[in-house]
């Protein structure tokens, strides 16, 4: 039978995760060769001094698949959790490749106290726009 491959973000889940490789999993389920290139990538972008060039390295040192390790990097890329850094961007001094990138955090935060602000807003103008839409629906 074959597992879902589409990240399931439930909360007891996420309260469950003891390490790293639990949150690949979370990340990349369904999928070994992913969970471990994800795996690779992360390790690799944390203890590197600065900013990686570029990752093409990993396939002959960790013995993983071109495809395997560009489609990892795409998504890894897409969820916020790295970030590939261009030339021409002055704060970096012209270094260009990849890093780790806070957006995803920062987007899960903001995220959180959205909801958090949605649920205490009780205002009555609020109420009649929520009933408004309601009835669009």
């Amino acid at each position: 039978m074959n597992e879902p491959t589409k990240i399931e973000f439930r909360h007891r889940r996420i309260s469950e995760i003891r390490d790293f490789t639990e949150a690949v999993e979370l990340l990349f389920p369904g999928n070994r060769n992913q969970q471990r290139a994800a795996a690779c990538i992360l390790f690799e972008l944390k203890w590197a001094n600065g900013i990686v060039p570029n990752l093409a390295y990993m396939e002959a040192q960790y013995s993983l698949s071109r495809r395997t390790l560009q489609r990892t990097r795409a998504k890894l890329a897409r969820l916020g959790l790295i970030e590939h850094v261009g030339r021409f961007n002055a704060r970096y001094g012209g270094q260009e490749g990849w890093k780790l990138s806070g957006r995803f955090s920062s987007a899960l935060r903001l995220l959180a106290d959205k909801l958090d602000g949605w649920r205490a807003d009780t205002d009555q103008g609020r109420k009649e726009k929520d009933e408004l839409l309601l009835g669009l629906l």
